[in-house]
């Protein structure tokens, strides 16, 4: 065999090795982040919308029966007939009531002080108030972009 030969079979060395795993070690604490942020901001945007669509299906609910379901009653009306009316025509949500972003349920209350129901979900600590990704997300100001 050649002394060429050989240099053709060698691998890399563990000086070589090192350095490219250094690189990588580098560009994943640079960009990783970057993306974790961006994690929050769409769970935050996904409880929004979440939010968005119970309010088309309330408006909706609330045209066949005449109001708004109680607090008692829930966000599961929307999708189970009460027994003791006949005007309901649902389901009005195609699936189940899903949890938030951060599985948790989201709570329903009506009447409201913010209006005729409210929809809230408690950000990712799960309790009320909070700031960044612990903020609540409120059906008064669930299309706020702030």
């Amino acid at each position: 065999m050649k002394s060429t030969d050989r240099k053709m079979e060698r691998g890399f060395s563990l000086i070589e090795l090192l350095i490219v795993m250094v690189i990588i070690g580098l560009l994943a604490s640079l960009v990783g982040p970057k993306m974790f942020g961006k994690v929050g901001k769409s769970k935050q945007n996904s409880a929004k919308a979440q939010i968005s669509l119970f309010e088309t299906s309330l408006d909706m609910y609330r045209l066949d029966m005449g109001k708004y379901p109680t607090t008692d009653m829930g966000l599961e009306v929307l999708r189970i007939k009460p027994d003791d009316n006949d005007n309901w025509d649902g389901p009005y949500l195609p699936k189940n009531i899903p949890l938030d972003p951060w599985r948790n349920p989201y709570h329903y209350a009506s009447p409201s002080d913010h209006g005729d129901y409210e929809i809230i979900s408690h950000g990712a600590d799960g309790e009320e108030g909070g700031e960044g990704e612990d903020k609540d997300i409120v059906s008064w100001k669930a299309l706020d972009k702030k």
